[in-house]
């Protein structure tokens, strides 16, 4: 059995999207027609999006956010380094 999916990540979040607009308005999971596919509602290109799915552990290392999320997070924690700051710019923002 090769490991992860037998088919392309494109396809499968094709997959995801159709399956999620032919569920029925009132069930969990349901996906309006009028809205965006994906990728275009959070933002995020196919292929960071790749990059976020295949290389997570080896492109973060702690918390992980868009930026402002990022700059609210050490303020909280009183942190002066934001570790991931530009690898977060970069797939995220």
């Amino acid at each position: 059995m090769p490991k992860g999916l037998p088919f392309e990540l494109k396809s499968y979040l094709e997959l995801v999207e159709l399956t999620g607009r032919c569920i029925r308005e009132d069930k969990r999971g349901y996906i309006e027609s009028s809205h965006l596919p994906l990728l275009e509602r959070v933002n995020i290109s196919p292929e960071n999006w790749l990059k976020l799915t295949t290389q997570f552990t080896r492109v973060f290392h702690g918390a992980v956010g868009r930026p402002s999320s990022q700059e609210s997070y050490c303020e909280n924690l009183k942190r002066k380094r934001r570790a991931n700051i530009s690898n977060c710019e970069k797939l995220l923002a």
